[in-house]
């Protein structure tokens, strides 16, 4: 396993719609592995391959260790401990509100490091998903475990928790979002500034040994 570099707002990855994953190859395996590891290492609960610069369907939870915002969770229509099903992946995830209710409250994201604010989700919510055995099930959620199904499956189809905000919350927040915004498009306009050299090194670089062999 290897930890990820998590790709920060700005980055136009997140804005990409995941294609759906048809196969559990070892790839996919090998991603949901470091996925794990990276979101464990970062102190999230969740984690969406958009995150880790690969646009799939395919998403990781855990809620394990939440205790403010405790979590009722069910499995195929059973009642279940939410921790015995940690880490849960998710791949092609479709979710549905149960009921009408909704709740505000507080989301982060960790691709807008240190960044917190309200977001009003639906109360309860169920997903029909695949697991890693290419089997189907269906998770149903409340509490933290909700708001974490949601807030994923939205990163799996481009969609942000800032694009769910209050209008009046999100105009407070622009400077700071935009500040955010500049600085990971200057560091990939650096990033690529760098690729591109290298390029042009190692193709000089490849020529002067092609002369020195002659």
């Amino acid at each position: 396993m290897m930890l990820l570099d998590i790709l920060k707002y700005g980055d136009p990855v997140l804005r990409q719609k995941g294609e759906r994953v048809e196969k559990i190859t070892p790839e996919i395996k090998q991603l949901v592995d470091d996925m794990i590891e990276t979101v464990h290492e970062a102190h999230g609960i969740g984690l969406a391959a958009q995150q880790v610069g690969r646009p799939l369907q395919l998403a990781a939870v855990d809620v394990n260790g939440v205790e403010d915002r405790p979590s009722r969770m069910s499995i195929d229509g059973e009642p279940v401990n939410p921790e015995d099903y940690m880490p849960l992946i998710l791949l092609n995830p479709e979710w549905t509100a149960v009921g009408d209710a909704k709740e505000e409250g507080g989301e982060g994201c960790l691709s807008f490091p240190d960044y917190f604010d309200k977001v009003v989700r639906a109360e309860r919510v169920r997903a029909v998903a695949i697991g890693l055995d290419e089997e189907p099930f269906e998770v149903e959620g409340t509490g933290i475990m909700a708001r974490a199904l949601l807030h994923e499956t939205d990163h799996l189809n481009g969609i942000l928790f800032i694009d769910r905000m209050r209008k009046f919350r999100l105009r407070l927040a622009q400077g700071r979002l935009r500040k955010l915004k500049r600085s990971t498009q200057q560091a990939l306009k650096e990033g690529y500034s760098q690729d591109y050299n290298k390029m042009i090194r190692d193709y000089f670089q490849s020529l002067q040994e092609k002369m020195d062999a002659e």
